[in-house]
């Protein structure tokens, strides 16, 4: 019996050698193959990309710059609806006191034929603490057409004014 028994065992024990042999190799493969797929789906490493800027000074159209002693006065295109003119003025302040604050006024004049005067239309107040500085208004005529000029007044200094220019609709 021990023959038979142990024929039976060697047989039984080398088929699960060699079965557990097969699953080894199996599983091995398997990693491997595993591995190598991960590693060549693996992302490239990010490129270094070098920005450069290059600085451009901003200029304005020669209508644009403001001068000290005269106010610039041009109409916007972005008017309202019906009889409505937006406009720019500009001028520099140049501050009678470098160390202390301008204080300056803007006055919208219009021409009253009926009077022969200029009549103030709109006013605003401003100012800065700064030796001198590019200074700006946005008036709005609305529904009234005629002549008009912009006033800047320095506390201080002289007042300018723009040439007269008309508002029509």
């Amino acid at each position: 019996m021990p023959t038979k028994s142990a024929a039976v065992l060697t047989s039984g024990t080398a088929n699960a050698a060699r079965l557990f042999v097969a699953a080894l190799a199996f599983t091995s493969a398997y990693v491997g193959f595993s591995a190598y797929s991960n590693a060549s789906s693996a992302t490239q490493p990010a490129a270094q990309v070098i920005l450069s800027a290059r600085e451009l000074p901003v200029t304005a159209p020669a209508e644009e710059i403001a001068t000290a002693g005269k106010v610039t006065v041009a109409v916007l295109t972005d008017g309202g609806p019906g009889c409505t003119k937006s406009y720019v003025a500009r001028s520099r302040v140049v501050s009678p006191d470098p160390s202390g604050a301008a204080f300056y006024r803007w006055r919208l004049l219009r021409w009253s034929p009926s009077a022969k005067v200029w009549r103030t239309y709109l006013a605003e107040h401003d100012g800065f603490a700064a030796p001198e500085r590019t200074v700006e208004w946005r008036p709005q005529v609305t529904g009234n057409p005629g002549w008009y000029r912009v006033e800047l007044e320095v506390e201080g200094a002289e007042t300018v004014r723009s040439d007269r220019f008309q508002a029509s609709c």
